[in-house]
């Protein structure tokens, strides 16, 4: 069984009726839950928890204080590639859409890992488009071998791969994958995703399952905020977590927080999320699940990131170029979307320093040996 069974045993709309309904009072019980479940989970993002972000917060900072102390993981993305077999209506790199495509060559990879490198990262992210010739299983391998002696974590945002390929990443030495479903309204879903490989929603969602048979070590979940209901969604995310750590508990997870940004093309959210409802989510996975890694990126502000800084984000990126070869190979390829926060990570680590907090450019399991 795999959790598109899961999936399959909820409805949608009545999912998203059942988290409108909620009151005052199961939000009051939701914080005064000693471990909240999925119906609390309901309640923390409802409406009707929007009077209580101040107690929120505080359970929230204080759950993050006890679990992960005074420490923000700091982790760095390297685009390798800008192709794409996929017509993601939302995404910059569509195969449709009229831009200079990239792939960086080995050689323009270490010149890469020389320049962040000499930013202090120890943590790489690996990012590409879903083209399986042009960046597939066999590049990846390639990257990952050439990068692991420069880093202690690497991770990868990648296409959807088999459970033998992940395993022979792991072997490479592939630290952490991940995989955004997007959205988790199934019929919507091909609306979005009308073209290639992405199309196909249950192999995506199933790729979770090929993970953690696979032996990652971390998996990233995640929805595109903007697409669908941002309460839905995340629900729906926070049950495939749910799942995911009774299913394969020797595997390690976090929730990043991706919001629609400016791209090339005319997408326009569909359900915008607010900067007030993001914290509202943040808050709510930390009561939810005090041991998760939280992870929120350069698509948000600098005011929204340092203020969320201390209210259960635990990992965050810094001078992040989203185009391939942003860092050292200087191109006019298409940024896949706009960062909104381009401070250096030299700044960004001044201001965790100036809030009492320690930058560890190491995963946690380093930090504690």
């Amino acid at each position: 069984m795999t959790f598109e069974s899961k999936h399959s045993s909820y409805n949608w709309d009545e999912v998203k009726e059942s988290i409108y309904n909620k009151t005052a009072a199961d939000v009051e019980r939701a914080l005064l839950a000693t471990r909240a479940n999925l119906e609390d989970f309901k309640a923390l993002i409802s409406p009707a928890a929007q009077p209580y972000l101040e107690q929120m917060a505080a359970k929230s900072r204080a759950l993050t204080l006890k679990r992960f102390g005074k420490v923000m993981q700091m982790y760095i993305p390297l685009y390798l590639s800008n192709a794409c077999a996929n017509a993601c209506v939302y995404c910059g790199f569509n195969h449709s859409n009229d831009i200079q495509r990239i792939t960086l060559t080995l050689d323009q990879v270490k010149q890469e890992i020389a320049v962040i490198k000499s930013m202090g990262f120890d943590h790489l992210l690996l990012v590409t488009g879903e083209h399986p010739k042009d960046c597939g299983f066999s590049y990846l391998k390639d990257v990952i071998e050439l990068v692991k002696p420069h880093f202690s974590q690497v991770s990868i945002e990648v296409q959807p791969m088999k459970t033998e390929e992940y395993k022979e990443l792991v072997d490479a030495g592939l630290n952490t994958v991940y995989i955004y479903q997007e959205t988790y309204h199934k019929e919507r879903y091909a609306v979005y995703h009308p073209a290639g490989k992405k199309s196909n929603f249950s192999f995506r969602l199933e790729t979770p399952d090929r993970l953690g048979e696979a032996g990652v070590h971390k998996v990233g979940l995640g929805c595109l905020l903007g697409l669908e209901d941002w309460r839905t969604d995340s629900f729906f995310t926070a049950a495939h977590l749910d799942y995911l750590e009774k299913n394969y508990w020797r595997t390690r997870y976090s929730i990043s927080f991706p919001r629609l940004r400016p791209h090339a093309g005319s997408f326009e959210p569909n359900s915008p999320a607010s900067d007030r409802d993001l914290a509202q989510l943040i808050m709510a996975y930390r009561i939810f699940n005090p041991d998760v890694d939280l992870s929120l990126s350069t698509r948000e502000s600098v005011k929204f990131r340092d203020n969320m800084m201390q209210l259960g984000i635990t990992a965050m990126s810094a001078g992040s170029k989203t185009e391939p070869g942003g860092y050292a190979v200087y191109n006019k390829a298409l940024e896949q979307f706009k960062v909104a926060d381009d401070r250096s990570p030299e700044v960004v680590c001044d201001m965790i320093k100036a809030k009492g907090y320690e930058p560890v450019w190491k995963d946690w399991d380093d930090c504690l040996q």
